[in-house]
This record gives structure tokens, C-alpha cells and sequence, in this order.
């Protein structure tokens, strides 16, 4: 059955655009309150959100909706999607929602659910809650309409938290770094968290107004990190995404470093340690070859799954691995979290470099990336793929390929896109049989 509202990670779009209005948000609110409320206990919900302007809207709104039908509401304010994740399940809470659009711009936002396990819902969950969306629910009695409460110490829990994650005996004197925090989510507990364990800290992305969010910040923007670290002769530069689950680092020497090399660096350490569990890691059809020689030459195993963590998360979760993500920087440590947290990935990042004691540029340069070429054809209806003039020139390139590289071919999710990507040894090579599909794909398409 197909998904109206739910994408691949909760619900998103243009604010004030159907379906983020503060009246879907108060269905969204009304139809997950009715789904959990399980039992005769006092039903509670955590929620949080990050620094857009539409937040309070949007907060308010499910604050509503969850009060109607029985739910008691925890408001933590601005927090990381990973600190909600956790709150929830550290608070006994019936469901956690996340009011983010990631790396979005301002002028989206969205609506992540979390179980009382503090896991993202499953598709039988969120199908559930649709159909709830746009049905008649019944409401609570006068006498049983839910609380609104906000906790003022939520940032000291999870900072706790965060910091709990780092070795005990190590500490971070001597290290500086800057650190982006995309005036989004972690702006305040990031920096706090980082300054308690010994760093000097060079923070820029920490002065939200709801509308710079992301904005020439964060990890899909790290040129004004990468000047930043070297301007100011830091050892290491972290940055993270709007709603703090997402991790890029540059090195000394301002080169940014991607998540294959830092899900590497983090696998290396925790391998020698005998912390890795699966003989490997876990990641996605986009993680470059480069990832996957490297680590078969240490021994260890990579599995793939298809594009977003989430899919990642449920290998991880099946197959008993506790290190995954993607290249984009969603790292998963399962060890410590339920969903990707970039503060606590850094923190792992940060362990590895002082225990080499040598520079970012040296520790987190795992493996030279196989050249990577992505492109997107965009069609106007049917499947391309499914054509037979396409089909033999992909079988062309894959034999052209086998050993030598890889093709990745997938629809977009969102939009009428056919998005080709291939790697391999050579360059122009890459680059030709991308353009040969392309075109093929544009000829059945036209």
C-alpha cells in the first residue's frame, strides 16, 4: 500500500503548504496520540524541534492535537533529532516527535516519529497513522484532555549523554577545533558538550533566527568551516546539519572529509579494539568503492542497502552490526543510539585522532576514493528503466564495469528523476558510460 504523508524519513514540505499547515500538524498530533494510546496509564509524548521560524507554529498546533486525545506533552525545545530519539526513551514516553527539515532550507519543515524504543516507526506504524490522519477520531473527555509541560534541564541530559559516549580516561585538552552547527538544532549543546570534555572551541552556525538555518552552514555547506579551520589554525573542524543527525569534518588543512572515510576511521578503531560486531559495517549503494576495498584489505565486510539511513538502521538492526551509515554523514552507532547522532560520531572521531596523535589530514585519510560520477535525467512519464533499449546498454556497461567498477540506477523517491551514478578506475571512463545511459534514458523518454 502506498504512503500518502510518510516519506523515507517522517513527513516533510514547504511550510504552510498541505502537508506542513498547522492544521495537518494537529491531525498528525491527534492521529499519533490515538495510535499509541495503549492501556489506561497516562500516555506521554516528548517533543522537540529545531531552529526554524515555523516551529512554534507547527509545535503548537501538535501540542493541541496530542492534549485532545489524552496525551500528556514533554516540550524540550530546540534539541538534536538524536537527543529527542533518546529523551524518549529515557522518559518512559509513549512516542517522540522531531519538528525538522534536516538540511533543508528555513522555508521547509517536517515531522519525525519515534517509538517508545526511541527508533523511527515502521511502515505498518506509519500507514496506521494515515489512515487515522483522515479518519474521525475520538476525542478524550473534559476530564481527560492531556498537560503541556516544557523541562528546562533537556540539554544537560543529553550533553550527560553525549559526553558518557567519549572515553573515560581521555579528555580534550589541547585540541581546537571549530565547530559548525548549522544555527540549527545542536547550537547550544554541541559547543557546551565539546567545551566541558577539554576543547577549545571555535564555534560559527550558533546564532539561529529562524531563518539561517542551513544557510552557507552546516555539513552541506562546509567552505566557510574549511576557511575557518584554516584562518584559525584549528586541528580538526566539525560540522553538523540543521537538526544535528548528520556529520562532515575537514582536516587541518581544510579538506573536507565524507562520511565513507569517517564510518572507516571509526570501523579501524572500534575493530582493534574488539568493539565491531558483523565483521564490517553497514551502508548504502552511494558509498564509494574505494570504502569497500579498503575495508575487505583490513578483513572486514561491507554490506549495502539502498539510500537512506533508515534502510541502513533495519540491516544494522537484523544482522547484529553496530557501525553504519552513509556517505552524506549519517553515522549509526548503535552502541549508543537509536538513529544517526553527529555529536556522538565526532566524539568517536575525535577519540581515534588522540589516540594516533597525529593530524586529522594523516587519521582520517583511510583510502583514495574511487572516482564517482552521479547525474540525473529527468523523464516525463513510465519507466525508463524498464525499457529494453535502456536495459541493454545498462547490461553493456555492467560487463563493461565488472571488476573495474560499479553502476548505480534508481529512480528518484521525490521528483521524475532517473539518478545514474557509476565509479570506477578510470575517469573518463566513468564518465562515458554515464553519459551513454543518460542518453539512452533520454531517447525512451522523450
Amino acid at each position: 500500500m502506498a504512503r500518502k504523508y510518510f516519506g523515507t524519513d517522517g513527513i516533510r514540505g514547504l511550510t504552510n503548504t498541505r502537508p506542513m499547515t498547522a492544521e495537518m500538524a494537529m491531525r498528525i498530533g491527534m492521529a499519533a496520540g490515538a495510535h499509541f494510546r495503549r492501556g489506561h496509564h497516562r500516555h506521554r509524548v516528548v517533543i522537540g524541534k529545531d531552529t526554524r521560524l515555523s516551529g512554534y507554529m507547527l509545535e503548537n498546533a501538535m501540542v493541541a492535537g496530542f492534549t485532545s486525545v489524552g496525551m500528556d506533552v514533554v516540550l524540550v525545545g530546540p534539541m538534536p533529532t538524536p537527543a529527542v530519539a533518546m529523551l524518549t526513551q529515557s522518559m518512559r514516553a509513549d512516542l517522540g516527535v522531531m519538528i525538522s527539515a534536516s538540511h533543508n532550507p528555513f522555508f521547509d519543515n517536517g515531522i519525525k516519529l519515534f517509538g517508545p524504543d526511541g527508533y523511527k516507526l515502521s511502515d505498518e506504524a506509519e500507514l496506521a497513522i494515515e489512515a487515522l490522519i483522515e479518519s474521525e477520531i475520538e476525542l478524550s473527555a473534559p476530564g481527560d484532555i492531556g498537560r503541556a509541560k516544557r523541562i528546562e534541564d533537556a540539554r544537560g541530559r543529553y550533553i550527560h549523554f553525549a559526553k558518557s559516549t567519549f572515553p573515560s580516561d581521555m579528555r580534550l585538552d589541547g585540541v581546537k577545533l571549530v565547530l559548525d552547527c548549522a544555527n540549527g538544532a545542536a547550537y547550544n549543546v554541541a559547543p557546551s558538550a565539546l567545551w566541558e570534555l577539554g576543547a577549545e572551541v571555535v564555534a560559527i552556525g550558533v546564532s539561529p533566527n529562524g531563518k539561517n538555518i542551513n544557510d552557507r552552514v552546516g555539513s552541506t555547506a562546509p567552505q566557510t568551516l574549511s576557511e575557518t579551520v584554516v584562518a584559525s589554525g584549528a586541528q580538526i573542524g566539525i560540522a553538523l546539519d540543521g537538526d544535528a543527525d548528520r556529520l562532515i569534518v575537514v582536516d587541518e588543512q581544510g579538506k573536507v572529509i565524507d562520511g565513507d572515510q569517517l564510518m572507516a576511521t571509526i570501523a579501524a578503531g572500534w575493530a582493534r579494539a574488539g568493539r565491531l560486531k558483523g565483521g564490517g559495517l553497514v551502508a548504502t549503494v552511494m558509498s564509494n568503492l574505494g570504502l569497500e576495498r579498503h575495508l575487505s584489505a583490513q578483513g572486514l565486510g561491507l554490506v549495502r542497502t539502498a539510500v537512506g539511513d533508515r534502510h541502513v538502521l533495519e540491516k544494522m538492526r537484523s544482522s547484529g552490526y553496530n557501525v553504519g551509515g552513509e556517505q552524506s554523514g549519517h553515522i549509526i552507532l548503535s552502541d549508543y543510539a537509536t538513529t544517526g547522532d553527529g555529536l556522538v560520531a565526532a566524539l568517536q572521531v575525535l577519540a581515534e585522532i588522540k589516540r594516533a596523535g597525529a593530524p586529522a589530514s594523516e587519521v582520517l585519510h583511510r583510502f583514495d576514493p574511487l572516482p564517482q560520477l552521479l547525474k540525473n535525467v529527468r523523464f516525463s512519464g513510465g519507466k525508463p528503466l524498464d525499457d529494453p533499449r535502456v536495459r541493454d546498454v545498462v547490461a553493456g556497461v555492467e560487463a563493461e564495469l565488472a571488476g573495474r567498477g560499479r553502476l548505480v540506477l534508481r529512480p528518484s523517491g521525490t521528483e521524475p528523476v532517473i539518478r545514474v551514478m557509476a565509479e570506477g578506475d578510470d575517469a573518463r571512463h566513468v564518465e562515458a558510460v554515464v553519459d551513454r545511459i543518460c542518453d539512452a534514458v533520454r531517447q525512451v523518454a522523450a
